[in-house]
């Protein structure tokens, strides 16, 4: 939002504001995601992305196995700076940035750190969400299905 500095009376036709007649008096909220460059600091980024490749390959057999949507709101210090939809429901599959298309069945909201312990099999996953360490929405027990698709993108 900007405000006039000074205060004309009267204004002509085709008088503009002139360079420093303005001031900024808030800035707007920035997005809720990072820019895509800041992105690649993230490790999580760069799992989902390498798990995306991995749903493109193989997606038609996930599809068969698992038919449910995820979406995934990774956190850093309660803000959300990752957000992935997996869909295993629809046509050969396809995970994507961003909020689901249809909606999600499952929606889990998983801080960084323990989203990349879970990934790589170093965190239990039922253990983890009785304890608290994330929160799940929707259809709680279809995570057990996003767990293969992890195990079987750590194998790949």
């Amino acid at each position: 939002m900007w405000k006039r500095l000074d205060h004309q009376p009267k204004i002509k036709a085709g008088d503009g504001p002139q360079a420093g007649q303005f001031k900024e008096l808030s800035s707007a909220r920035g997005p809720v995601m990072p820019h895509p460059l800041e992105l690649a600091e993230f490790q999580s980024f760069q799992v989902l992305e390498d798990i995306s490749h991995h749903i493109k390959e193989v997606g038609g057999q996930l599809v068969k196995k698992v038919n449910a949507v995820f979406q995934m709101d990774i956190t850093k210090d309660g803000k959300t700076i990752l957000q992935w939809t997996i869909d295993l429901k629809n046509g050969s599959g396809d995970m994507y940035p961003g909020s689901a298309r249809l909606t999600a069945d499952t929606i889990f909201t998983i801080p960084e750190p323990v989203f990349m312990e879970l990934v790589l099999g170093k965190m239990n996953p039922q253990k983890a969400f009785l304890a608290g360490k994330f929160k799940v929405s929707g259809k709680v027990l279809l995570g057990q299905k996003l767990e293969r698709v992890f195990k079987d993108w750590v194998k790949f």
